[in-house]
């Protein structure tokens, strides 16, 4: 099994969280809900994408 300092597959979640904040900040003038949603939406990306690396390091 890897180390845990070699596994870096959960800076998927950091990735995705800034992704949606960065995305978040072209709709804050629109509205202050489309900034939330794609603040939530970008961290769950970076949720399915760290469980989809996961699943393949398990099986390879």
């Amino acid at each position: 099994m890897a180390d845990r300092k070699d596994d870096r597959s959960t800076w998927a979640i950091g990735g995705g969280l800034l992704i949606g904040i960065g995305v978040g900040f072209f709709f804050l003038r629109e509205s202050a809900l489309a900034f939330v949603g794609s603040t939530l939406s970008g961290l769950g990306l970076g949720l399915m994408i760290t469980s989809i690396l996961s699943n393949i390091k398990k099986q390879g």
